[in-house]
């Protein structure tokens, strides 16, 4: 096992992690019965971190960065469409585990990473333009499907599935295929489609594969609107041209990326043994016995 910080070139990818999605799955996925040793919930910490250690042996990244969501602030995504996202209501549970989960990534010297009035989703944009910049890969874990507009030669999407013992590897071939656009063309594609998830209604009668034609067909959304004059694309351009800024990630959010190196095993297995998580805690410790070996 090496964790090489010479030639950028050579070195492993950077796993990029969307805590709050990982930590929702975590939540739904592991009994609500699992409780720490004040009575408290801890089943999405259990599910996070053993989904996070599945990742860390699979891909055997460089290191690990996780965005978070900055919980009950709006961002400016709410500013520009107040109906974004609208309906979401969180479990006071999950809502418990969400603030002890950012510790938890920092006691295993991962990075970690929020900012007022931005997401998760923007944390991880700036932090896949860091590592790309710096000569680095990445690999992004989410099944946020937002998160294809970030796919390149470089950057690749694991989607969890059955838990996280699949991972789906998403790269432009399979963005086309889904998508049928470029990645970089997923916001103008949303925008149009509109999604549900996020309460974008996009463009009245146009639909996914009407989208993707569009297009395809005049290359972006301010050409399908200058292509559409008369019509009633072009008397909503205005609207869609908004609901393309809040589908796009921004990547302009202060990042610090960690180091290359092993987990800091022993300093998280402290902290999940204060939380009453003995059999996880001994488990990671059991990562720490794997790593000493191998180095």
């Amino acid at each position: 096992m090496s964790f090489d910080e010479g030639d950028p070139g050579q070195r492993r990818p950077l796993l990029i992690v969307d805590g709050d999605n990982l930590a929702h799955r975590a939540y739904h996925s592991m009994p609500k019965s699992v409780r720490g040793r004040d009575g408290q919930p801890i089943n999405a910490v259990v599910g996070w971190t053993s989904m996070l250690l599945a990742a860390w042996d699979a891909e055997q990244p460089r290191s690990i960065f996780v965005g978070w969501d900055t919980l009950g602030q709006p961002t400016y995504r709410h500013r520009l469409w107040p109906s974004y996202q609208g309906g979401r209501v969180f479990d006071p549970e999950i809502v418990e585990q969400l603030e002890i989960l950012p510790g938890i990534a920092v006691s295993f010297g991962f990075g970690s990473g929020k900012a007022a009035g931005y997401e998760a989703d923007d944390v991880i944009a700036a932090a896949v333009k860091a590592e790309v910049a710096d000569g680095g890969s990445c690999l992004v874990l989410t099944n946020d499907r937002d998160s294809y507009q970030l796919v390149s030669d470089r950057v690749t999407v694991l989607s969890p599935k059955r838990g996280i013992r699949e991972l789906s590897r998403v790269g432009p071939a399979e963005v086309r295929a889904y998508f049928g656009v470029e990645p970089s063309q997923v916001p103008d594609f949303k925008a149009l489609a509109g999604d549900s998830s996020d309460n974008i209604p996009g463009a009245r009668g146009v639909g996914p594969k009407g989208a993707a034609a569009l297009i395809q067909k005049y290359g972006g959304l301010e050409a399908v609107l200058e292509a559409s004059k008369g019509s009633h694309l072009a008397g909503d351009a205005e609207r869609l041209l908004l609901f393309r800024e809040v589908v796009r990630m921004q990547d302009d959010v202060p990042v610090t990326l960690p180091k290359s190196g092993a987990p800091e095993w022993e300093s998280a297995a402290r902290v999940l043994q204060r939380l009453g998580a003995e059999r996880q805690a001994e488990r990671v410790l059991g990562f720490a016995q794997r790593t000493a070996r191998l180095l």
